[in-house]
């Protein structure tokens, strides 16, 4: 079960609404008068209606303050001092980003070098109140332009233009700001300003090309990599996000290498244990889930190291929590978290050489059979579907866990009532079946009493109906399948096939009992109507 990348966030802010040029209305902008029309073969090639020039004009307003002030510093310079430009200028003394002089004048163009809002002759008491003046209204105009250019990277051909235009080095540039303003609270919203620029990259990483080039950008990882140490709940589950979407991506060797210290890995753990927060929950698990469905490659580069650091003991601790939240209170944003950390755990169990040790663990099985034994599944179908394929790959690479459950029938009834919602994904149908075949494949039917009998044949016979429903839609698929010979199919069909025998060995058993002993006439009558019994042996001896 693979996370899919496909998945965008975008942010729903009514006050970003206004500054959105809306995709069905927009006209490109007019020149000013004194401005010529750009001739055509310098237009801009972009597909989209929203007027590139104010995607750059907003990419624009991101510089930080005074790295804008660098750019036209090193622009006025370079020209008067060498009377021509060179190709190339730095962003930054830091060497944070370099950018073309052509790149800077494309950028200025559309949209003036911003001014510097202290003028000289002025006392230092002023000049610092303006500045403070200038700076809030500056975070203002960014944080609307940033979350406008969040939203507007959920569009691949947005996406690309953006990436085309420098937005990569823009966002590189405020994170280091950013950085650097939490230190010297110089910016109040540094943090807000970390998780907008971590959202535009989760939603650059989003697409191929603009994914690749996040890889490809000098440094860039390493500075995403490092808000795993932030403090800021948002700011962490972006990161988090952003890195899976990475380790999702063609890039993924890059970003697992940058991923591998076991001090960063431990920082990722220690995150996901003790935030309380849903979605930095379900954000780390899904980073995890992400690393163990991922190529040979990136897991032998990461999992050792979490192995290490306890990563099966903090993903059942995590199960645990979650499956004890859903037994006081349902709460949907909580279902995600489940159906994430349980995903992480049946990833984990399939592993060669790390099976076991979640495999044999006792806590785990105990909750997954609270988890398979709700009576009401509706709500977290898609978890108990995980569950149920976990007790699978349990039950295959420890077979002694069947005889501890086979005695349980809450649980085969829970096993049972799973099976619609497994319907539409042949793989997790198979693992039900097989979960059921191996289960009744331990029940003694001959040693059991009257009573104990009439309790498996309840069981089955309230879940008729169930059942038939299954076979009868799965009867064509099979049948086709199983004429193109595929290995999963056919195995499917020999686990379906061991379950149904096992239910007709009970069922004529218990028919046999109530025809040579009348006096277990009474646990007859509270078990279940002949007529039940009969079409429930029908249909099962059919798809048999």
């Amino acid at each position: 079960m693979a996370v899919d990348s496909d998945i965008v966030v975008t942010l729903d802010r009514q006050e970003e609404q206004n500054d959105v040029v809306p995709e069905e209305e927009a006209e490109p902008a007019s020149s000013p008068a004194h401005h010529p029309t750009a001739p055509p073969d310098e237009l801009f090639d972009i597909s989209t209606t929203v007027d590139p020039s104010y995607i750059i004009s907003l990419i624009r307003k991101l510089l930080p303050v005074n790295d804008t002030e660098r750019i036209e510093r090193c622009y006025v310079n370079t020209t008067e001092n060498n009377g021509r430009e060179k190709n190339e200028t730095s962003l930054c003394e830091d060497g944070n980003t370099n950018l073309s002089m052509d790149e800077i004048k494309l950028m200025d163009t559309l949209d003036g070098v911003g001014e510097v809002s202290s003028q000289k002759g002025e006392d230092e008491e002023s000049q610092q109140s303006l500045e403070h003046c200038g700076m809030s209204e500056r975070e203002k105009t960014w944080e609307e332009c940033g979350c406008i250019l969040w939203d507007l990277a959920a569009n691949k051909d947005h996406a690309e233009f953006m990436v085309q235009n420098l937005v990569l080095e823009v966002l590189s540039a405020s994170l280091m700001v950013s950085k650097s303003a939490r230190a010297t609270v110089r910016l109040i919203s540094a943090v807000t300003s970390l998780e907008i620029s971590l959202g535009i990259l989760g939603n650059l990483a989003c697409h191929e090309v603009p994914g690749k080039l996040i890889a490809s950008t000098n440094g860039l990882i390493g500075i995403i990599v490092d808000q795993l140490f932030l403090d800021d709940t948002p700011c962490l589950s972006e990161a988090c996000r952003l890195l899976s979407l990475g380790l999702q991506g063609k890039e993924c060797i890059a970003w697992a290498e940058a991923l591998q210290s076991e001090h960063i890995l431990g920082r990722l753990l220690w995150v996901a244990e003790n935030t309380l927060s849903a979605q930095l929950i379900e954000k780390s698990a899904g980073l995890c889930l992400a690393i163990l469905e991922n190529q040979q490659e990136v897991m032998s580069i990461l999992l050792p190291t979490l192995m290490k650091l306890g990563l099966p003991n903090l993903l059942i601790s995590l199960l645990d929590f979650e499956i004890s939240k859903l037994k006081w209170e349902r709460a949907a944003e909580r279902y995600p978290v489940l159906d994430l950390i349980l995903r992480a755990i049946e990833a984990l169990s399939v592993i060669d050489g790390y099976s076991q040790e979640v495999c044999s663990n006792k806590e785990l099985l105990h909750l997954i059979r609270d988890l398979i034994e709700l009576s009401d599944k509706d709500e977290v179908a898609s978890s108990c579907v995980t569950a149920a394929v976990l007790t699978a790959n349990i039950m295959s690479d420890a077979p002694e866990v069947a005889s501890e459950i086979a005695q349980d029938l809450t649980f085969l009834q829970g096993l049972l009532e799973i099976l619609p919602f497994a319907s539409d994904d042949l793989e997790a149908r198979s693992a039900v079946w097989s979960t059921i075949g191996r289960i009744l494949a331990l029940v003694q039917e001959s040693k059991l009493s009257p009573s104990s009998l009439c309790q498996y044949v309840l069981v089955l016979v309230s879940k008729s109906d169930i059942l038939e429903e299954d076979l009868l839609d799965h009867q064509v698929v099979d049948t086709n399948k199983e004429h193109e010979s595929l290995t999963s199919t056919a195995q499917g069909i020999n686990a379906r096939t061991m379950a149904l025998r096992r239910i007709i060995d009970i069922l004529i058993l218990w028919t046999s009992l109530r025809e040579h002993h009348p006096e277990s006439r009474l646990e007859a009558e509270n078990c279940s109507d002949d007529s039940s019994i009969k079409k429930m042996l029908d249909y099962c001896r059919k798809y048999t």
